[in-house]
């Protein structure tokens, strides 16, 4: 237990805006603070003119009995903006640490919270893993948070609950807004993000959020306003930040899509290597590459597009007739002689390129998204941003790749065979996000970036070239996005087996060490793999509960 600091100023003020809970469940709340083992805190309840006297009455009889408790009352509602700046404004601590008037903290929440700020002088923000409450008291749906993902923050408002701001930076950034009701809290993040010195993701779960009828937590689109709010914060944080682009609201509520614009001055090359093979796909028979190369084109708008192919000896002639018919003077041929290498045929690639941004593409994939260039790499003008990569289809239109995730002492597509309408364990197939990886089957850097790490390393002709691309991306301090609404189908087969030698993943092992826990896909290290026969048993036992669904798949 920590003992108090001393003086007047705590370490948490803890404010809560109050409007007529019901007193059993405010009593929960208060039970909850006063149970805390850390001691120096204040909590500032501003009470929005509640219609109950009740509630006065309960916060006064505490408040009486603790002289840390602090009670504000508003002679009008002025809503949830007005009440949380009124306790804001009281408050003295060096941190805000915002709690609702219906949720619980779980008893070490706030000294865990002292701990990693002890750890961290610079910390701004923090904020922690959470789990939702029912009537009855019981907890279930963790949401176990990436480490801080500000591309996903535009995406949704992850950070939520508990969220523990510095007081002087909440007050720099003025605040709650008004007009933002509902998602004032996403606006309020979007804020300090863009001015914290450091923010801290706290992996454990600090705060019970409160499922009631009506609330967010029982239902996503409880407060339809809510959206349209937060889709206006979204759009505010992109022209405060000078990212060109257009929020929309996402498939499901509480998800928006990022739609960027590309500086039509810069080139951007994409580097396919091929071997002209074709193949039959949808019941017709296609040469790959030229389709591939016919796709990307027709689906973007950018003009200065350069198209790099290195291809092997035995690549047709009438091949690369079809790519100069289709592609006309932004082709670009490279030969390659040699035996097979997929990372030397790409530094090859990216050398002839002369574009600003490299694409990096495999020839057996069609590009089925609009705008599906600029969206991937418009996000590279972000010099924090290193790589970016795509969402992969197979051609089935369920998921082949959604990012790479680094743990259990291996290297994983976390989300294979999720369907195309499927959003995702807590929206993550359907928003942006900081990744640890992605795949080169679809990825790009800008050209800058991608000598300064040394390209793909040749001596991993084949296998987890990609994944040590992404190592060394991350190594020099740039980060690697994984953009949602980039979508290709890739034409690799659903039952093709792993032919990759222990050698090779020994070798990003030596380099890179054994990968244990991903911070950026926490979710998906809790559900480690993603059962290929799930939907389909699913779709049977809907269809009629009597028959019998294919077994479950072994595990790995």
């Amino acid at each position: 237990m920590s003992p108090a600091r001393g003086g007047d100023a705590p370490l948490f003020s803890i404010v809560t805006p109050v409007f007529d809970p019901p007193i059993e469940v405010l009593e929960e709340t208060i039970a909850s603070v006063l149970g805390q083992e850390h001691r120096d805190w204040e909590w500032i309840l501003v009470d929005d003119a509640s219609t109950d006297p009740r509630v006065v009455a309960t916060i006064t009889r505490h408040m009486l009995a603790d002289e840390r408790i602090r009670l504000l009352e508003r002679d009008v509602n002025g809503h949830i903006v007005a009440a949380s700046n009124d306790g804001i404004e009281a408050a003295r601590g060096e941190f805000v640490v915002l709690l609702d008037h219906d949720d619980l903290l779980t008893s070490d929440a706030l000294e865990v919270n002292a701990r990693w700020i002890a750890d961290h002088d610079d910390v701004d923000y923090l904020y922690s893993d959470e789990d939702k409450v029912d009537d009855r008291g019981r907890t279930y749906g963790r949401f176990a948070k990436p480490d801080w993902s500000p591309e996903r923050l535009r995406g949704q408002m992850y950070t939520s609950h508990l969220s523990v701001i510095r007081t002087s930076v909440v007050r720099k950034v003025g605040g709650f807004r008004e007009g933002y009701d509902g998602s004032q809290d996403h606006d309020l993040a979007l804020r300090v993000g863009e001015v914290a010195r450091r923010v801290v993701h706290i992996p454990e779960v600090l705060y019970h959020w409160r499922a009631v009828a009506g609330s967010a937590s029982a239902a996503i689109d409880a407060k339809p306003y809510a959206t349209v709010a937060g889709q206006r914060a979204v759009q505010d944080h992109l022209d405060r930040t000078g990212v060109a682009g257009r929020v929309d609201q996402g498939a499901e509520p509480g998800r928006y899509v990022i739609h960027r614009e590309l500086d039509p001055g810069i080139r951007v090359s994409v580097v396919i290597p091929t071997l002209g093979q074709s193949d039959i796909v949808f019941g017709r028979r296609r040469v790959m590459v030229v389709e591939a190369v016919r796709s990307l084109l027709a689906r973007t708008r950018h003009q200065d597009v350069e198209v790099v192919v290195v291809h092997d000896a035995p690549t047709p002639p009438e091949v690369l007739e079809q790519l100069r018919e289709v592609a006309g003077d932004r082709l670009v041929l490279v030969p390659y002689a040699k035996p097979f290498n997929y990372s030397e045929k790409m530094n090859l690639g990216a050398v002839a390129a002369t574009g600003e941004r490299l694409v990096l593409l495999n020839d057996d994939v069609e590009v089925i998204s609009d705008r599906w260039l600029e969206n991937l790499v418009a996000p590279l003008d972000d010099p924090r941003v290193g790589m970016t990569g795509a969402k992969l289809y197979f051609a089935d239109s369920t998921v082949q790749h959604a990012c790479h995730a680094y743990w259990g002492t291996h290297y994983r597509h976390p989300f294979r065979f999720w369907t195309r309408d499927e959003a995702g364990p807590f929206g993550e197939l359907v928003v942006n996000r900081e990744v640890s990886g992605v795949t080169a089957a679809c990825a790009a850097m800008t050209r800058e970036t991608y000598f300064e790490v040394g390209g793909f390393t040749e001596t991993l002709p084949a296998n987890f070239n990609d994944v040590d691309l992404c190592y060394k991306v991350r190594h020099v301090g740039r980060s690697i996005v994984w953009v949602a609404n980039c979508e290709l189908f890739h034409f690799e087969s659903r039952t093709r087996e792993g032919k990759a030698e222990a050698w090779e993943r020994y070798a990003v092992v030596r380099r890179w060490g054994i990968p244990e826990e991903d911070p950026f896909t926490p979710s998906a290290v809790a559900s480690p793999m993603i059962d290929p026969h799930r939907i389909l048993r699913e779709r049977i036992r809907e269809a009629d509960p009597g028959l019998r669904a294919p077994a479950a798949a072994p595990p790995p």
